[in-house]
């Protein structure tokens, strides 16, 4: 089955968004930053992270996020990511281990409405956003009105995260709830 990749540049120098025309993932992210995590968790971000030079691995719902280190260039890596991305879809391989994603969604991020408050936000109306860039944005917790994100993929390393996490994500959640007073990044 022939798929059709498009390359798109996000606002991360250090990382590059391959949009597919399939589902990848039902909804969300499945973020990748190391070999071991991409063992457990997906065999198409296991591939993609043995390529030199790849850092990180995000894959959402149509696309896969690429993050590469310093000895990593965009000119032999783009090859080398499209080339797998290319084989491991026509192949109809599994993108992700479904158990291991499923398992680390059940995770609690704590209780509590203002939580599921903030979750809410988060998934319908930022997630969304930062996804067209390439990046996801997760809850991590939330203590003494501080809400603690992961940014990842195109997010992670931003020049313009935190421009975006305090001017848009914290006045939204600030608007919205008033027990926030403060949005920083883990």
């Amino acid at each position: 089955m022939s798929v059709n990749i498009q390359l798109e540049w996000t606002p991360n120098p250090s990382t590059l968004k391959y949009v597919v025309d399939r589902r990848l993932l039902g909804s969300g992210a499945v973020n990748i930053t190391s070999k071991d995590d991409a063992q457990a968790k997906s065999p198409l971000a296991r591939k993609l992270m043995d390529i030199r030079g790849v850092m990180a691995v995000m894959v959402g719902t149509n696309f896969v996020t690429v993050t590469k280190g310093d000895e990593g260039e965009w000119d032999e890596l783009n090859d080398s990511v499209m080339a797998t991305l290319d084989s491991h879809l026509e192949a109809n391989e599994p993108v992700v281990d479904e158990a291991a994603v499923a398992a680390a969604r059940q995770q609690s991020t704590g209780d509590g409405s203002v939580v599921s408050r903030i979750q809410d936000i988060l998934d319908s109306e930022i997630r969304p956003a930062v996804a067209q860039d390439g990046g996801d944005i997760t809850l991590d917790r939330f203590e003494d009105g501080v809400v603690y994100l992961h940014m990842k993929g195109s997010c992670a390393g931003c020049p313009s995260s935190t421009a975006t996490l305090k001017m848009g994500i914290e006045s939204r959640l600030r608007e919205i709830i008033p027990e926030v007073n403060e949005v920083v990044s883990v």
